[in-house]
């Protein structure tokens, strides 16, 4: 048995036992409107997936969140490599994302929502909120990279395209990895957060809050679950691809 396969094995028991705190508290309330039971849940989930507007809602706010998240990974990664060439455009920036992370997803969602349609904010969300992450992280993995072997590759005279492959990405992979996958899951809750405030079309965030509008709690428990499901699974296929990306770019044979 691997580690990811005993770690599934571990995590069952901790999933049984708050699945049967939350149906006993659910009986102790023995009041739907207030905390339905988990088949209660499950079974209006099924319901709702058996629709096509279910899966349209989900794949509109899917695309929305990965949208933002990629913007932040590709815009994170090259800031990262520019503000570590330059001294002062690190300078520059630092603050930047400082405030990016201290700022409350609330405050920026209602501050671009007086300047973009509510079907864009999402996707500005998802992006100023992963980028300092992205940059931290990427910035950190080109500064422990080993000067020696820096200093190896030009006295072996080895070429640009070499050492960045050799050295770099081996080096930088790891906190890239990283990331990504801290990006994706605070893009997630920041998107649905910004869906719930600004209540675009078609939206995950909007069917959440209509829900506790008109006091539906079993389809509020229900797409709730739906996000959670949603992004574990969107997750573990991101992370394993970018995973064999990483087993791809592990130098080789190839020449100098």
């Amino acid at each position: 048995m691997n580690r990811q396969q005993r770690q599934k094995v571990n995590g069952l028991p901790a999933l049984v036992f708050w699945t049967a705190v939350w149906y006993l508290a659910a009986l102790r309330f023995d009041n739907p409107l207030l905390l339905p039971t988990p088949v209660q849940v499950l079974r209006c989930l099924g319901g709702m997936m058996a629709t096509v507007s279910f899966w349209k809602i989900t794949c509109i706010s899917i695309c929305r969140i990965l949208l933002g998240v990629s913007a932040a990974v590709l815009l994170g990664t090259v800031l990262a490599v520019l503000t570590e060439k330059s001294r002062w455009l690190h300078l520059l920036i630092a603050p930047a994302m400082t405030a990016m992370q201290a700022t409350p997803v609330a405050s920026f969602t209602i501050l671009v929502l007086i300047w973009l349609e509510r079907d864009y904010v999402p996707v500005l969300i998802c992006g100023m909120m992963g980028l300092p992450l992205v940059w931290n992280s990427v910035s950190g993995g080109i500064r422990t990279t080993n000067v020696q072997l820096l200093e190896m590759a030009k006295v072996y005279r080895l070429s640009k395209w070499c050492t960045f492959r050799r050295i770099w990405v081996p080096s930088v992979m790891p906190f890239f990895r990283m990331a990504c996958c801290s990006a994706l899951g605070l893009g997630w809750k920041a998107g649905i957060a910004a869906e719930v405030l600004t209540v675009p079309r078609s939206s995950i965030g909007r069917m959440i809050s209509e829900s506790k509008l008109y006091l539906m709690t079993e389809d509020l428990f229900a797409w709730t679950l739906a996000v959670i499901l949603c992004s574990l699974i969107i997750e573990k296929v991101l992370m394993s691809a970018i995973g064999r990306l990483g087993k791809a770019w592990v130098p080789g044979g190839d020449e100098v």
